[in-house]
């Protein structure tokens, strides 16, 4: 006889003889059953088919909903981080609609079903499956496997099977598989870490354990010690409080210390549907009994009065003995909340059940489940569970990449792009730092960027300033031996005041760079490229003015009285107010349009915000600068046509060697520049600016004070004369 049916009878015979022995309950009655196993009283879970009464008038439901059961599982599954589960359902309708509820509450979850099971309950039908149902479950990755079903159908010849075979997985199920046995031994014990079961939540009944224990076997007809055997298991649905106790209580006692303990045996959801069952007849009975006429009981006996006895029991409504609300009528009768419990299989066949925690469907969101550390250590040893995972978890620094053509659980850990982070484990993208922050190198956390510039209190920005000034002072040095020498032959014959002029428009251009250096505002930024472009067009229109006056000087009279009259007249003198002027047009029309301001540059360096002066308009800037460019270019070109003038003090090929000078700078400027970002675009620009002021002041006057300090001799007139007009043989 299977387990399940002397669960049933030894139910029965506890809960018939607590009725009888109540003669309040029903008076003047005592009620006994009978068991015929071709004609059953069905137990199950609640079904909504058969709430149908047209097509069943005379079924009653006792168990509870179970709507919140899998949303239940769902929520045991988050706790655990089982994302990666298999399901495993018996091809009915209960079935079906589980499969369908259990979808719904995964949905927004992250979690995935690695594979689902439908059993058919036909038995040859299921044979021709078997093997593909057992490859399905063997090759699958996942720990977890969730089942729902009847058990004494082809469901459990399934488990059955697996368990000969040595499938190990972690079960999540319903209490009615806690008993299912294989060759005397619980079944659902083979498992690497047990199984969890969910049970409809209800009070332990009293004394349940003593009188089965102590009943008088010999008045009944069947075998009921061999019962009482086979359904004895240990269960420590209280264990948590019953340490408390204890003092040699821990998670490696013996199993000799358990059986000394008195755990209760708790009934399944089936038997205690049973009780309840039991329970409803008897108040129904009990009801018409004492349905009173004028103040007068009921005479008729209530198995004479059927319509009215089921109408009674079908809104029956009660507290039974041990203090739960018994519901009958399915219009008032509430979701279920349930007991999870946990089993382990000890070597020596015994089984513990622990509760490790409940759930509430009708607590508060976030709330409704409870689970015990404590009770889960005692009953695993670790408070740690293994996880159910299709892909490990993605850690900080890292974002979920999902694979093409798999499931949303099973995806791959790629590192966050620069300058963003993920600070929780599996996240689907990862999130950009603020501007004024940036990521860490584990990008896990953004950090304050520091705000830089190009400071006085900088080495580099220190260095400039020095190069700076010190070519100042030396720009100022050689005005001052040219101021000292103007009456000296190679003074005057270069063109005194065009020196002077591009002497002191030079040693302005070394001061440019200082607008450069320090925190920048507005006033600065406009500054920086009006000063540099003016500046630097006086400079180089007076190198230009200069090489005219050269060649104009020595062709002359090749040339004709036209020439003659331009350098006479002085018309080389206002080619540096000319040239400057378009400057200033120019500038003025960048200045007019889109002028320089203040701007940051956040991705430039790590971790830095550099606070720099951004031009405003970039083509205004390279037209000034295109302009400035096209100068050079005819100072050079003019100048390296009248290298080869005689003439000792002739200085054509300084401004040729001073201009090639210029342009190689400014040429390898734009490329530079262009590569750079940041505070570099800064440096790349003042150091243009000193290495082409550099260039000019050394190449032509360098050479000119190396005769007025060092060789006097050859700044005299006479030897200028006596070179220039050699007689020739």
């Amino acid at each position: 006889m299977p387990v399940k049916k002397h669960q049933y009878i030894l139910t029965m015979i506890f809960v018939t003889e607590k009725i009888n022995r109540n003669p309040k309950l029903i008076p003047n009655m005592s009620i006994t059953f009978s068991f015929s196993p071709s004609n059953c009283i069905h137990y199950g879970p609640f079904h909504p088919v058969l709430s149908d009464h047209y097509q069943y008038p005379y079924l009653y439901q006792i168990a509870p909903k179970e709507t919140r059961l899998p949303f239940a599982i769902v929520s045991l599954m988050l706790h655990f981080n089982w994302t990666w589960v298999g399901l495993v359902i018996s091809d009915d309708d209960q079935g079906i609609q589980f499969l369908s509820d259990f979808r719904e509450k995964i949905q927004g979850n992250e979690l995935c079903l690695a594979f689902v099971n439908v059993i058919p309950l036909n038995m040859d039908l299921y044979n021709t499956r078997a093997e593909k149902c057992y490859k399905q479950i063997v090759t699958s990755l996942e720990n977890v496997v969730v089942i729902y079903g009847e058990i004494n159908s082809t469901l459990e010849v399934s488990f059955r099977r697996w368990a000969y075979l040595g499938i190990h997985r972690i079960w999540v199920t319903t209490s009615q598989w806690d008993v299912i046995t294989n060759t005397g031994r619980p079944f659902i014990f083979y498992s690497f870490h047990g199984a969890f079961t969910f049970s409809n939540h209800h009070h332990e009944i009293p004394n349940f354990k003593r009188i089965i224990q102590t009943m008088n076997i010999s008045q009944y007809p069947i075998v009921i010690s061999v019962m009482r055997l086979e359904w004895m298991y240990f269960n420590c649905l209280h264990i948590e409080s019953k340490c408390r106790t204890q003092s040699n209580c821990s998670t490696n006692i013996s199993l000799e210390w358990y059986a000394t303990q008195q755990f209760n045996i708790a009934m399944n959801d089936e038997n205690y549907n049973l009780y309840n069952a039991v329970y409803a007849w008897a108040y129904a009975h009990r009801e018409l009994y004492y349905d009173q006429v004028d103040g007068q009981p009921l005479r008729q006996q209530p198995q004479e009065n059927c319509p009215k006895f089921y109408h009674t029991l079908k809104n029956m409504q009660f507290i039974n003995p041990i203090g739960d609300l018994v519901t009958i009528n399915e219009k008032t009768k509430c979701d279920a909340d349930y007991d999870i419990s946990h089993i382990s299989k000890f070597p020596q066949g015994l089984g513990i059940k622990v509760k490790i925690g409940q759930f509430s469907s009708y607590g508060s969101l976030g709330q409704q489940l409870y689970i015990s550390e404590e009770a889960i250590e005692w009953a695993t040893g670790s408070r740690k569970i293994p996880s159910s995972v299709c892909s490990e978890t993605c850690r900080l620094g890292f974002r979920k990449f999902q694979q093409e053509g798999k499931a949303a659980c099973c995806f791959e850990c790629s590192p966050c792009p620069e300058n963003e982070i993920s600070n929780e484990t599996d996240m689907d993208q990862c999130v950009k730092c603020p501007m004024n922050q940036y990521a860490n190198i584990e990008k896990n956390h953004c950090l304050q960027k520091t705000v830089m510039v190009l400071d006085f209190e900088d080495i580099l920005g220190m260095v400039l300033a020095c190069l700076a000034l010190c070519f100042f002072a030396l720009t100022a040095l050689v005005l001052g031996v040219f101021v000292k020498h103007q009456d000296t032959p190679i003074v005057k014959a270069n063109n005194r005041t065009n020196s002077y002029i591009l002497l002191i428009s030079l040693k302005f251009c070394f001061l440019c760079p200082l607008l450069f250096i320090g925190h920048p505002n507005t006033a600065k930024c406009i500054l920086q490229q009006i000063t540099f472009a003016v500046l630097f067009t006086v400079a180089v229109s007076t190198v230009l003015a200069k090489t005219i006056i050269v060649v104009l000087a020595f062709r002359a009279t090749a040339l004709g009285k036209m020439m003659r009259g331009l350098l006479v007249s002085g018309a080389s003198n206002f080619i540096i107010p000319l040239c400057t002027l378009i400057q200033l047009v120019l500038c003025g029309i960048w200045m007019g349009t889109s002028p320089p301001f203040v701007d940051t540059d956040e991705h430039s360096e790590h971790g830095h915000i550099i606070i720099l002066c951004n031009k405003g308009s970039e083509t205004a800037f390279y037209c000034v600068l295109g302009y400035l460019g096209s100068l050079v270019v005819g100072s050079f070109t003019v100048a390296f046509l009248a290298r080869n003038l005689p003439d000792e003090f002739n200085e054509a090929k300084f401004l040729t060697f001073s201009m090639l000078v210029f342009c190689s700078v400014w040429v390898t400027f734009l490329p530079v520049y262009h590569s750079t970002k940041g505070k570099a675009m800064m440096i790349v620009e003042v150091f243009s600016i000193l290495a082409s002021s550099a260039g000019l002041l050394g190449c032509i006057f360098f050479p000119k004070c190396y005769i007025i300090l060092l060789r006097p001799n050859k700044n005299i007139l006479k030897r200028i004369k006596k070179k220039t007009f050699r007689p020739t043989n």
